[in-house]
C-alpha cells in the first residue's frame, strides 16, 4: 500500500472492512420497524390475489424503488401488481388526495408507497375509508406518522440499527430481502442480489451517505452492473458511452442519473420506469434513445436559462432571485448552477401561464431556505416547503419584487459572514510536487469506489506553474503543469467556468484535482481531473 493511500484511509477512519465489505453484514431486514406487519399484509394480498398498487416518485430514486419493489413482489408470487408514478408538473411530490379517485377506480386493495408517503397521512386515512390499505416505505423525515397505514417502514423510526439514511430504493430493497427470506424459510436465496444495480443507481443519484449498509449495497451493485439482466440499463449505458464493466460513482451520478431524471424533468417519469422494467431489446433501445434526447434538451434549456438568469443577477444581493420563461423541470438545476457561480443562495422561478411563478431554491452553510420561507409574511407565498439546502415554492407574479426584497432583508438580518467556506472542497493530500503520484496509487484509490456523498473521491492539491493550455470546444480545458522539479502532469477540466478558460502558460496556479487513467491506443497514462483552479 502506498504511503499516500494509507494516509487517506487513516484520515477518513477507514479500514479493510470498508474496502472489502461483506454482503452478510447487512442487517436483518426484520429489525426495521414495521417490517413484520408489512410482510404479513403482502402475504395476505398474495394469497387472496388482491390488486397491489406501487405508488412511486418521478426521480431516479423513485423510478428504481418502484422497479425493485415490483420485481420483488412478482418474485414473491404476487400476480396483480402495477405502478403509478406522479407527474412532477400536475401532481407534485408524494401521494395526495388527487390520486384517490384513480386508485379507487383501478380496484386497488393494497397501496405500497416507495420514496414517499411519510407525509400522506390524510390521504392514507381517506383510502382506508374506501377499504384500501396502505404500506408506507420511505426515507424522508416523518412530520406526522401516518396512523392509518398498515405499516410504516422508514429508517427514521427504527433507532440506531437503521439510523443511517438510506435512499428510498434502499428501503424498498430491505423489504425485498424480507420477502425473499419469508419465501425461502428464513434466509435469502441470493436472487435478490440481481436488484443491486438498481439500488446502486438510486442510492448514488439521491446523494445518500455511502457508509454502512449503503456501502455494501453500492459495492456489490458495481459487481452486478457487468452482468445486469436489465435491457434498459444496458441500452442506457451504451447511449451514455459508459462500459458496464467500468461503472463507477462518476458514471452513475453524471451519465446514467441525469438521463433517468430527464424523463421526469422534461416529460414523464413513466419513460424511465418502462426502460428499467422492459425485457424487450427493441423497446429498451427506443426508450434509451428518448431519454438521451430528453437529457440533451434538458442540458440545452438549462444552459440557456443560466445565461438569461445571469443578466438579471444583482451581485449586491445576498440571495439571488430570478424569474423567466423557463422549463419548470430545470429550475432546481439552474439554481444550483447559480450557487456555484456566485457563491450565494439562489432561487429560480419559472413563469407559468396563469400569472404564477413556481420554482426552486438552493442554499448552503447557515442559511436555511426552509426557515426563510417560514418567515415570509402570511399570504405572500401560494405554497412553499423544503429543508435547509433546497426548497420549492410558488407565488403570484405580482409579488415577485416584494418576495425578492423580503428574503434578502431576512438574510441580511441574520448577520451571516464567511459562508463561502462551506462551498470549498477540502483537499485530502497537499503535494509539494508530482513525484508521489502513480498508476498504483490510482488503482488503490479505485478500491474505494463508488464515490459519492460521505465517500468523496480523494482530492489532491498543489501550487504549481502552467506550462501549456488547450481550450476544447470552448468549454473544456486541458492543462499541462510543471512542478518545482520540472516534472510535468496533465489535467483535464470538463464544462469548466468561463474564468478558468483565461488561464495562460507561465502563470502560477493553485489547483485541486482527482486522479484518473487515460487509456489510448493500448497505453495507459495517469492524469488528473480538475476540481478547482485559482490563478495566483
Amino acid at each position: 500500500m502506498t504511503e499516500i493511500f494509507s494516509q487517506i484511509l487513516a484520515d477518513r477512519g477507514l479500514d479493510e472492512s470498508f474496502l472489502n465489505p461483506r454482503y452478510e453484514d447487512l442487517f436483518d431486514p426484520f429489525l426495521m420497524l414495521g417490517m413484520n406487519k408489512a410482510v404479513a399484509r403482502i402475504e395476505q394480498a398474495r394469497d387472496e390475489s388482491e390488486h397491489i398498487l406501487i405508488y412511486g416518485d418521478y426521480d431516479a430514486d423513485g423510478v428504481t424503488s418502484s422497479t425493485v419493489l415490483y420485481t420483488a413482489l412478482k418474485d414473491f408470487d404476487c400476480e396483480n401488481v402495477e405502478v403509478i408514478l406522479p407527474n412532477r408538473f400536475i401532481d407534485g411530490y408524494g401521494m395526495k388526495d388527487s390520486a384517490i379517485e384513480e386508485i379507487v377506480a383501478r380496484g386497488v386493495n393494497l397501496v405500497i408507497t416507495v420514496d414517499n408517503g411519510s407525509g400522506s397521512g390524510d390521504t392514507i386515512a381517506k383510502l382506508k375509508e374506501h377499504g384500501i390499505d396502505t404500506i408506507v416505505t420511505d426515507h424522508h423525515e416523518i412530520p406526522h406518522k401516518p396512523e392509518m397505514a398498515v405499516a410504516v417502514i422508514n429508517p427514521h423510526l427504527s433507532g440506531e440499527k437503521y439510523g443511517l439514511r438510506m435512499a428510498g430504493v434502499g428501503v424498498a430493497f430491505t423489504l425485498a430481502r424480507a420477502l425473499n427470506m419469508r419465501k425461502n424459510g428464513g434466509s435469502c436465496d441470493g436472487q435478490e442480489k440481481w436488484l443491486l444495480d438498481l439500488v446502486t443507481l438510486g442510492t448514488i443519484c439521491d446523494s445518500m451517505v455511502l457508509r454502512d449498509e449503503n456501502r455494501i449495497f453500492t459495492y456489490y451493485g458495481l459487481k452486478v452492473f457487468p452482468k445486469t439482466r436489465r435491457r434498459g440499463i444496458k441500452e442506457l449505458a451504451q447511449r451514455a458511452g459508459v462500459k458496464l464493466d467500468e461503472m463507477n460513482g462518476r458514471s452513475i451520478g453524471f451519465q446514467l442519473g441525469p438521463r433517468i431524471n430527464a424523463a421526469g424533468r422534461m416529460k414523464s417519469a413513466d419513460l424511465a420506469l418502462n426502460l428499467m422494467m422492459t425485457s424487450k431489446r427493441a423497446e429498451a433501445y427506443t426508450l434509451a434513445e428518448e431519454l438521451d434526447t430528453l437529457n440533451a434538451e434538458r442540458r440545452k434549456a438549462q444552459d440557456e436559462a443560466v445565461k438569461e438568469a445571469n443578466l438579471q443577477v444583482n451581485e449586491t444581493d445576498s440571495v439571488i432571485v430570478v424569474r423567466g420563461k423557463w422549463h419548470e423541470g430545470i429550475v432546481g438545476i439552474v439554481a444550483g448552477r447559480l450557487v456555484e457561480i456566485y457563491k450565494k443562495p439562489a432561487i429560480v422561478l419559472a413563469e407559468l401561464k396563469d400569472g404564477v411563478l413556481k420554482g426552486s431554491g438552493r442554499s448552503f452553510g447557515d442559511f436555511s431556505l426552509a426557515e426563510a420561507i417560514q418567515n415570509m409574511p402570511d399570504g405572500l407565498l401560494l405554497s412553499g416547503g423544503g429543508h435547509a439546502a433546497a426548497c420549492g415554492l410558488s407565488l403570484k407574479s405580482t409579488d415577485f419584487e416584494s418576495f425578492k426584497t423580503l428574503i434578502n432583508d431576512y438574510y441580511e438580518g441574520l448577520g451571516l459572514v464567511g459562508q463561502e467556506k462551506y462551498l470549498r472542497q477540502a483537499s485530502d493530500v497537499i503535494l509539494g510536487d508530482f513525484s508521489k503520484l502513480s498508476l498504483d496509487l490510482c488503482d488503490e484509490i479505485q478500491q474505494m469506489e463508488p464515490f459519492g456523498e460521505g465517500n468523496q473521491e480523494p482530492i489532491f492539491e498543489i501550487t504549481t506553474t502552467v506550462k501549456g493550455v488547450r481550450v476544447l470546444k470552448e468549454e473544456h480545458l486541458a492543462l499541462t503543469l510543471k512542478d518545482k522539479k520540472n516534472q510535468e502532469f496533465r489535467l483535464m477540466g470538463f464544462y469548466v467556468p468561463d474564468e478558468w478558460l483565461n488561464v495562460k502558460a507561465g502563470q502560477d496556479v493553485l489547483v485541486q484535482f482527482t486522479l484518473s487513467k487515460n487509456e489510448w491506443q493500448g497505453k495507459t497514462k495517469l492524469e488528473g481531473i480538475l476540481v478547482s483552479l485559482e490563478q495566483l
